[in-house]
């Protein structure tokens, strides 16, 4: 039996993915968080397999919570579940420690394949992820500029260029409003920006952002 904890900060979501997961015989959810202090309550209580982790979370993102389970929890295989395209964000997360990476808006056989596939040990990759995982080895593709930020300076380019004000950039990430400004700064000299509003033209012709 493969136990299974849900992390999404949408409670409808979670309740479909339950539906999805539990009509298979060999799986068992046996929680559901929406955030990092939940998840890990959820850890304490349970055993667990893997995690289905959304990547868009408040406070901690799914980028980060896959590196603090890597180090917590190191038996405990992720899948991460995003809306973003896998050729944009699921190099970074199974860089970050992520045993696959899933396309929300796939067939629900494929999230029950790529949990056995997690579950078993293995990596989980798309057809996208898998020709961006060649393209990064055999350096067929240049390095995108984002490419360069760290994970708390990619986090905050994308909540800017949704239109996020510092403040609650800084009240979503658990971080003061100068800290923020300072990954600003960061972000526009590492991509060779010169404000928010070609970052945010940048972030939407990249399909950073929705």
């Amino acid at each position: 039996m493969t136990r299974i904890v849900l992390v999404d900060d949408h409670a409808i979501v979670r309740r479909g993915l339950r539906g999805i997961l539990e009509e298979n015989p060999g799986f068992q959810v046996v929680g559901e968080a929406g955030d990092w202090g939940e998840l890990r309550r959820v850890l304490r209580e349970s055993a667990v397999d893997v995690v289905v982790l959304d990547i868009g979370l408040p406070g901690r993102s799914g980028i980060e919570i896959v590196q603090s389970l890597a180090e917590e929890h190191p038996t405990v295989k992720v899948l991460m579940l995003s809306i973003y395209p896998e050729d944009q964000y699921g190099l970074r997360a199974l860089k970050s420690g992520a045993a696959g990476y899933l396309n929300k808006s796939s067939a629900p056989e494929e999230l029950v394949r790529a949990v056995e596939t997690v579950a078993s040990g293995r990596k989980y990759v798309s057809g996208a992820l898998a020709q961006a995982l060649v393209d990064n080895l055999t350096g067929a593709a240049d390095e995108a500029p984002h490419e360069r930020l760290s994970n708390r300076e990619f986090q905050t380019l994308c909540l800017i260029a949704q239109g996020k004000r510092l403040a609650d950039i800084a009240e979503t990430l658990a971080l003061s409003p100068k800290t923020v400004s300072v990954y600003r700064a960061r972000i526009l000299e590492k991509m060779g920006l010169a404000n928010n509003a070609e970052l945010t033209h940048y972030a939407l012709k990249n399909r950073l952002v929705e």
